[in-house]
Order: structure tokens, then C-alpha cells, then sequence
């Protein structure tokens, strides 16, 4: 009987950890998915910029064209 009540004791260990290591790997794939949602918004206002400033890459602002000797 003991060692029954030893398999059951190592299955209750072996569980506890896969918990703790499933909430840990859950706390992980959240904050990945917080960081990629925040990648896209900001690679979503670049391309936006991009678009605006038009084909030839500037704005019409002067102080961002290049200078004729470059």
C-alpha cells in the first residue's frame, strides 16, 4: 500500500509544478501578445507616415530634402 501512496505523492508533485509552470508560460505568451499588439500600432503609424509624406519620401517641408551637393 505504501507504495501506492508514494506514486500518488510523486503524480501530486509532478502536477503542482506543471500548474506552476503552465501559469508561468501563460503570464509569458500575455506579455508577448501585449508587446506584439503594441509593435503593429507603431509599425502602423510609421507606414501611415510613410504614406503621407508622399512618393519622393519628403513631406514638402524644406528642412527635409536633401541638399543639391549631396
Amino acid at each position: 500500500m505504501e507504495s501506492l501512496e508514494a506514486r500518488i505523492v510523486e503524480l501530486e508533485i509532478k502536477t503542482a509544478f506543471q500548474e506552476d509552470l503552465l501559469e508561468t508560460l501563460n503570464g509569458i505568451v500575455t506579455r508577448q501578445e501585449q508587446q506584439i499588439d503594441l509593435l503593429q500600432k507603431q509599425f502602423k503609424a510609421l507606414y501611415q507616415q510613410m504614406l503621407s509624406q508622399g512618393p519622393g519620401g519628403n513631406d514638402g517641408n524644406p528642412r527635409h530634402e536633401i541638399p543639391p551637393h549631396y
